[in-house]
């Protein structure tokens, strides 16, 4: 820290209890300035030598007082007292802490060289101008203190010449900080002395580009915020530098930021420091991680923050979702908070197809975390996967994990609310795996479970058919239960029958079929070329209704006439099941018919 001494005279101020100075010479006091409270024995000559301000107040006072009251002075009697010692020539040290004050009071003063050459006002700008405003620390010290100096401080200009001392200096070339400064972060290979190209000689220190980042985290958010837009405006420090100050900063003094909370304490003020934070942010895109957004967004909404704040995050939010991880969206609340997701009014809007794959992935993830959540309603649920539904994207395999798991940690839900999460996701687009999954999955309803099996014997018996409804022959498309996505009603059994859930031999049977139709299908596919399509759809019509949809139909139609359900309609709009009918062989070639359990 840099400092100044004035005076040679050793100091003979004294105290006489908290409110009385003095000084101890033979020579009888003959004025007594009060200031705030504080008097001060003093002698008229040496200050009225030095003072124009004292001069015009002893002028205007009555020959008989010698008592003379100060209430607004800068700096209050500490501040005083260093101009008082200075005008009897004894010895005063200024530094960054005080300095300040003491010209704010020399200025009330008028301590000028139209008084006295080499007077307070003129050797204190000397001292500011060439060692004060020329440190890093002391800088960003005296520019803490003017704020209780204002608006003198801000008048003398030495709130700007902080200011513009401590952009400039973050403005510089690494290569040209000489100053010590405080990183208490990961420190680089050349600073700690295991930089591998050392070779026994010492190299010169490498100084990081955000070497200012945490000595900034000092000041106040009112300062903090002149200081931060002073150097937005040199236009020298990059996009991403900014955003990672102001991350440092949040973190620094947002209480409970870092673990997603707001701790108790002044709300006003954490209030003000998260609106002033998201006004600072950088314009550009990225220059701030969203993840670091997603948690600043958090604590806007839980301290009530204006709308304006809010909506500008949630804005820069859906512009980089494609660079957010699961991690960062689950946001750990306590105990006694309502859970709260994070869902954006309308579908957020990306310029390229990649990304919007990257949020559906996204979103997928996040759902089957939240999914285990026994308090998250279903329509919160669909409302979260509808957000990306028209993001195309080549699988449905995560968006069916979190669907399972939806209905594995909300078992009590309807046939209804069964049916209508299993309509968020595409049969078709789930692979190999997540369709022997669900097949074996007793939690699914049984119209879902018919729907991947008839897909995957499709894949596996085409190969290169295209596996889309809209190009299958009608014969195929008539097999399938209730449409791409049950949309539609079979003619053949109730909506009952199919949102049922199987029970564990229906799905003994069913994966069975699969693993039969695979093993077969294996060898069946060396004899397809690229001119067999038509002959390999008949063969895919003829295994479906063989294999699978005369065990399923069989069963229902079993199930319906033992309830007495049979009706006109039912047998004269049941071409498979008369299909079912005619070919009972097949069904007992294979492990266990669907018909055959009740």
């Amino acid at each position: 820290m840099k400092f100044m001494k004035l005076g040679s005279k050793p100091d003979s101020f004294q105290a006489d209890g908290d409110n009385i100075r003095y000084v101890a010479t033979e020579l009888a006091t003959d004025i007594v300035i009060d200031i705030g409270g504080v008097k001060f024995s003093l002698h008229k000559f040496p200050l009225l030598s030095k003072s124009e301000h004292l001069q015009k107040l002893v002028a205007s006072t009555s020959d008989d007082g010698d008592e003379i009251l100060i209430q607004e002075i800068p700096g209050g009697p500490a501040a005083f007292e260093i101009c008082a010692k200075f005008c009897y020539g004894m010895t005063v040290t200024l530094n960054a802490y005080n300095v300040v004050a003491a010209r704010c009071a020399a200025e009330y003063l008028e301590m000028y060289e139209s008084v006295e050459k080499g007077n307070l006002v003129y050797k204190i700008d000397i001292f500011l101008n060439s060692s004060i405003f020329r440190s890093w620390k002391d800088s960003i010290i005296i520019l803490q203190t003017t704020k209780s100096l204002l608006p003198w401080a801000e008048e003398l200009n030495l709130v700007s010449h902080c200011l513009d001392s401590i952009a400039s200096k973050a403005c510089m070339d690494t290569t040209k900080v000489e100053w010590t400064y405080t990183y208490n972060r990961k420190k680089l290979p050349s600073e700690n002395g295991k930089d591998p190209l050392w070779n026994g000689v010492r190299r010169p220190q490498v100084v990081p580009k955000d070497w200012w980042v945490e000595d900034l985290c000092e000041l106040q958010i009112d300062l903090y915020k002149r200081v931060i837009t002073t150097i937005k405006t040199k236009g020298r420090v990059s996009s991403d530098l900014i955003g990672e100050a102001l991350i440092a900063y949040a973190l620094r003094r947002l209480p409970g930021f870092s673990k997603g909370i707001v701790q108790s304490g002044d709300i006003t003020k954490y209030r003000s420091l998260a609106e002033t934070i998201v006004r600072l942010l950088p314009t550009e895109k990225g220059s701030v991680p969203c993840g670091f957004m997603l948690r600043l967004l958090r604590a806007a909404i839980l301290l009530e923050c204006e709308e304006t704040e809010r909506n500008e995050l949630m804005r820069r939010i859906s512009q980089q979702l494609d660079e957010v991880t699961v991690a960062d969206l689950l946001i750990q609340s306590s105990t006694r908070e309502t859970t709260i997701y994070f869902q954006e009014n309308r579908s957020p809007r990306f310029a390229s197809d990649a990304s919007k794959v990257l949020v559906a992935k996204l979103v997928e993830g996040y759902l089957a975390e939240i999914a285990r959540d026994p308090n998250l309603s279903l329509s919160k649920f669909v409302n979260l996967a509808n957000t990306v539904s028209s993001f195309g994207r080549s699988s449905h395999d995560g968006l069916y994990r979190a669907v399972d798991m939806y209905i594995k940690e909300h078992p009590g839900i309807s046939k209804s609310e069964r049916k209508r999460i299993c309509r968020l996701m595409d049969c078709r687009k789930l692979s190999a795996d997540a369709c022997m999954h669900a097949v074996q999955n007793e939690r699914l309803p049984l119209r879902v479970v018919v729907q991947v099996l008839f897909f995957e014997q499709i894949r596996q018996a085409t190969l290169s058919v295209d596996n889309s409804t809209q190009e299958l022959p009608g014969s195929i498309r008539a097999l399938l239960p209730g449409g791409s996505h049950g949309s539609s009603r079979s003619t053949t059994n109730t909506e009952e029958d199919w949102d049922a859930v199987p029970t564990a031999e229906d799905v003994k049977a069913l994966k069975g079929e699969l693993a039969a139709l695979r093993l077969g299908g294996s060898g069946s596919d060396r004899n397809l070329n690229d001119g067999a399509k038509n002959d390999a759809e008949k063969v895919a019509a003829g295994k479906l209704k063989g294999l699978v949809m005369s065990k399923i139909f069989s069963k229902l139609w079993s199930n319906k006439e033992r309830n007495g359900e049979i009706s006109s309609s039912d047998t004269s709009g049941s071409a498979t099941a008369e299909e079912t009918k005619s070919t009972p062989s097949r069904s007992r070639r294979h492990s266990v018919s669907l018909s055959e359990h009740p």
